[in-house]
């Protein structure tokens, strides 16, 4: 797509990810709070505990996706949990979403690993852009959260 370029984020482009963050903890109810946005994204940059795509559309940050790292006991292989896709605003039904998402297959496959997982929203629209690109829907199984 003409205008879209998408990087891997580094250190270097902590300051052009941090609104995109808070903007996306904004879209789920979080109060605004750049500093703390920008502290865990560097926490996870230096510790090298996410990779972190992020998408310019006419070299401006429209969107970002952050994968985590996780496993399977059962094939005994590592998978990516796609815990975080945003996509501003401005820039939302031009591709970027779909480029961030095919960037992270892309990369999956690069280095090996079993897939991708994510959880999203009962009534998120983005579930038909996520079937389009050959994500399913799981139907065996539920998902439990426990909170302290």
């Amino acid at each position: 797509m003409e205008g879209l370029n998408i990087v891997r984020a580094r250190i270097s482009e902590l300051e052009e990810l941090v609104p995109l963050m808070d903007e996306y903890r904004v879209f789920y109810k979080q109060s605004p709070d750049p500093d703390a946005a920008r502290s865990f994204l560097h926490s996870r940059m230096i510790k090298q505990e996410s990779v972190i795509f992020l998408a310019y559309y006419n070299k401006v940050p429209a969107g970002f996706t952050q994968l985590y790292t996780s496993f399977s006991s059962v094939s005994l292989q590592p998978i990516f949990i796609l815990n975080d896709l945003f996509v501003h605003k401005e820039y939302r039904n031009r591709g970027v979403g779909a480029a961030l998402l095919l960037k992270a297959q892309e990369f999956c496959k690069e280095i090996g690993y079993k897939g991708l997982a994510l959880e999203t929203a009962t009534d998120n629209p983005a579930q038909h852009l996520y079937e389009r690109l050959g994500w399913e829907r799981d139907s065996h199984c539920f998902h439990y959260f426990w909170k302290p």
